[in-house]
């Protein structure tokens, strides 16, 4: 039976978008090391993404726009990212397992497994695909927009990055939906 596992990164950040991983294992080249990508480090992270890439069956990335979030909210945002890439598969799994208590709307069997990442391999490896993506982006963005310090928070809400954000005022990849942002953008 061929898994998918599903996994998303960056629901709680105020900037960037939310990233969603599919990924289906080959159990003939089995991952040592793979985990919740929360409890790895970026270095480890970062190498075992390149291993899933090369040894999976299949794989998929996608995203949704802070645009996005703002327009469908964030529940939302993680679920359609998760369809996108389930769809973006060049094989089809018998059974698509997601991370958390939601599945996303697709044709294909589903079931939502609570702490998933830590539990079910597949689920671990598309967490590490879509955390890498995500990093990934929220390097690219620290170069467009250096004032922020995005390579240092990758969006999350630290003192640095609200202190950021007080001083600079919100920049287009900031999500005008979340409570610091709205509140900033309410008061100019």
């Amino acid at each position: 039976m061929l898994i998918c596992g599903v996994d998303e990164a960056g629901r709680g950040p105020l900037a960037g978008s939310v990233y969603a991983a599919a990924v289906i294992l080959d159990p003939n080249q089995p991952i040592i090391g793979l985990a919740d990508s929360k409890k790895l480090s970026e270095k480890k992270r970062d190498y075992l993404a390149g291993e899933i890439k090369g040894k999976a069956l299949a794989w998929a990335i996608a995203s949704c726009s802070a645009e996005e979030i703002d327009d469908i909210n964030i529940l939302q945002a993680s679920l359609l990212a998760m369809k996108r890439a389930i769809e973006m598969l060049q094989v089809l799994p018998d059974l698509v397992q997601v991370d958390g208590n939601k599945c996303p709307k697709i044709s294909l069997p589903c079931e939502a497994i609570v702490k998933g990442d830590s539990k079910v391999q597949e689920i671990s490896a598309a967490s590490i695909l879509a955390k890498t993506a995500r990093d990934a982006e929220l390097y690219a963005l620290d170069i467009q927009y250096p004032q922020y310090g995005f390579a240092k928070h990758k969006g999350y809400p630290t003192p640095y990055h609200l202190e950021m954000l007080s001083m600079h005022g919100v920049s287009d990849v900031h999500r005008r939906s979340y409570a610091p942002v709205r509140v900033l953008l309410s008061n100019t």
